[in-house]
């Protein structure tokens, strides 16, 4: 990690990039069964000057198309002429994912997000993390790993981090949603590894698999601007303030409502609106529409995800519900109900 207060080069197994050159390549991670190279494609940016060392992921799930045009546009369409310190850009980590829109892995242990921090001659998927964590995350002060619900659902943007470290609730807050959800996450997960190592990272969730939303991409480029700003990366742009903010973590009452009934779902919210007890969230009809089964809000709380698929068998999930305390109530109805 870069503490001193001349720019250094970034290296990793087989090159470096100097103070004020950026390089573009694929890098090997794995073969196929062919023996030909599984290679992900890096963009380093080592700026002129000073600074920290951040990476920016995505597609970690090879389904998870949002956060790849993120990374994208940071690295190939922002200005970098006059950044201070090194990004590295990693727009899709599971190539072999991302080829066939599958969420996994076509292996053995197939969760490439379940693997960090790798092992040099273990299993496939942590072979795969090692090269990835041991080249381009271990180098970083901090991280960026952009994430989408499962096909048929969809997430507000929101960052799931560890808040009772220091280092991952300064950047959480700097991202600048609306929500943030605390927890420091399974074993094997890219944030909590790096994390417990020293490389505060956060988890940024937004919209669904298999499609570019823009607007939730906008979203977050502005965040990355936040997130420049506080750290000193961009000096020029200033830090994001969402509007609200709320926290939520293991003390949270929080639940997957499931339908009860199969059916066509007619759902009333959208993902990141405020519910109150006794509201109705959705209903379920027949294709003649002749009956119905209501789903009501079991507690006033925030919909953090919601049913994009409309048909349902008895007990798929309907929405992802979290309990709002009447104080958090209170910041959220004060916000003027921007959802971040």
């Amino acid at each position: 990690m870069m503490t001193d207060q001349e720019a250094e080069a970034f290296t990793f197994d087989g090159g470096r990039v100097d103070p004020g050159e950026t390089e573009e390549f694929r890098y090997p991670v794995t073969e196929t069964y062919l023996g030909d190279p599984v290679r992900i494609p890096v963009t380093i940016i080592n700026g002129p000057r000073p600074g920290p060392t951040i990476f920016l992921s995505a597609a970690i799930h090879g389904d998870e198309l949002n956060g790849i045009e993120v990374v994208r546009e940071v690295a190939q369409e922002w200005d970098h002429s006059d950044i201070c310190g090194t990004l590295v850009c990693l727009p899709v980590l599971n190539v072999q994912g991302f080829v066939t829109q599958e969420r996994y892995l076509p292996i053995y242990e197939r969760d490439l997000n379940r693997a960090f921090p790798g092992k040099q001659n273990s299993t496939g998927s942590n072979r795969i993390a090692y090269q990835i964590y041991h080249n381009f995350i271990e180098p970083c002060d901090f991280g960026l790993d952009f994430h989408t619900s499962t096909r048929g659902r969809t997430n507000m943007l929101h960052v799931r981090t560890d808040m009772d470290d220091e280092g991952a609730a300064r950047l959480a807050r700097a991202f600048g949603t609306n929500l943030i959800m605390a927890g420091e996450g399974s074993s094997g997960m890219l944030r909590r590894e790096a994390t417990d190592e020293g490389i505060p990272t956060i988890t940024l969730e937004m919209g669904e698999a298999h499609r570019f939303e823009r607007e939730l991409i906008d979203h977050a480029l502005e965040g990355v601007r936040s997130v420049f700003a506080e750290y000193g990366i961009y000096q020029q742009e200033t830090v994001r303030w969402p509007g609200w903010r709320t926290v939520i973590g293991d003390w949270s009452e929080k639940t997957w409502l499931r339908a009860d009934s199969g059916g066509i779902v007619e759902m009333y919210y959208e993902q990141g609106e405020l519910v109150h007890e006794g509201e109705v969230i959705c209903r379920i009809t027949n294709p003649f529409k002749s009956d119905a089964t209501v789903v009501k809000a079991p507690f006033t709380g925030l919909l953090v995800g919601v049913l994009e698929n409309p048909v349902v068998y008895p007990g798929n999930p309907l929405c992802h519900f979290i309990k709002i305390e009447e104080t958090q109530e209170r910041i959220i109805e004060a916000g003027s109900g921007a959802h971040g």
